[in-house]
Formats: C-alpha cells, structure tokens, sequence
C-alpha cells in the first residue's frame, strides 16, 4: 500500500513540475543558472523526499552534518536527500544528534 501511495504522489508532482517547467523557459539572467534546471531539480528533490517519507523510515533522533533529514532504507542504510534529489548515503557514526 505504501508503495502505491508512493507511485501516485512522484506522478502527481512530476505531472505539477513539468507543467511549470514549461512555463518558465526562460533563462534567468541574475544568477546565470538556468530556470528549467532550477525547477527540475527541486521537483526531483520534493519528488524523492515524498517517496523516501512514504517507503523508507525518518531517523527522529539524529540529523545530518547540516541538519538534513536522515532515512533509514529497506536495507538499513542512513541517507538524505540533496538539493538535486539524489541520495547521499552516510555512515551512522558521522550522524549528528538532533537539538530541538
């Protein structure tokens, strides 16, 4: 069931993305980054972050070196989601304690 919720939220959110990815195609001259890139990866980072909340487990107790959520995979691997949406594994002794 997880992984059906999962599949419909990445298509609802790619469906949203591309759409305003097609909206801004222009380039964006102040930081010379292009927009259609900036908005594709953080439709990709929301995209995983929604999967990996759905599927994988969120370590509650620890952060990352920068305060990043941290999941815990189906193989019991430590990870968090970068600015692109990829995963970045972590060794648990690099993990950080979460101050509230």
């Amino acid at each position: 069931m997880k992984k059906v919720l999962g599949i419909s939220l990445l298509l609802i959110i790619a469906a949203f993305g591309s759409a305003n990815a097609q909206n801004k195609a222009k380039k964006d001259t102040s930081g010379g980054k292009n927009v259609v890139e900036r908005v594709a990866n953080k439709t990709a980072e929301i995209a995983v972050k929604g999967k990996a909340t759905i599927v994988d487990k969120v370590y509650k107790d620890k952060v990352g070196p920068k305060g990043q959520t941290i999941y815990i995979d189906r193989h019991s691997k430590y990870y968090w989601v970068d600015k692109r949406g990829h995963n970045v594994y972590i060794a648990k002794s690099k993990l950080k304690p979460k101050q509230d």
